[in-house]
């Protein structure tokens, strides 16, 4: 039993972070509009996929680094929240500005606590 349960606990932030970064490289398809040029789509999709990207390179290093996914993505969770919140300040505080980022950070700070517990349990 304690078998399978570690097998889980290495491919779950494995996975839930590919799922992630698809999910965020989904939302750089807003570029595409009939009056831009090939050249600023194209330049368009990589200004947008640049967090995904650093993500993806993230989850290449964490594949055998634990440590560095788990810190890493509850990082980028922290991070994302901390620049909605000075947007929020910045323009037009709404609240539900605030809520909206839990929909991006929460599964980078659950991928980042299931790298971190497969880290922990890898070291014991």
């Amino acid at each position: 039993m304690k078998k399978k349960t570690n097998k889980y606990l290495y491919w779950a932030p494995r996975i839930i972070s590919i799922l992630f970064i698809l999910f965020l490289m989904l939302m750089s398809l807003d570029v595409f509009s009939p009056e831009l040029s090939a050249k600023e789509i194209a330049i368009g999709l990589l200004m947008h996929n640049i967090p995904a990207l650093i993500l993806l390179l993230v989850l290449l290093v964490s594949w055998k680094y634990e440590i560095v996914g788990g810190v890493a993505f509850i990082l980028a969770g922290l991070l994302y929240i901390g620049i909605m919140v000075a947007n929020a300040i910045k323009y037009s505080f709404e609240g539900y500005m605030i809520s909206y980022s839990f929909i991006v950070a929460g599964p980078a700070f659950l991928i980042g606590i299931l790298f971190l517990a497969n880290w922990l349990q890898k070291k014991n």
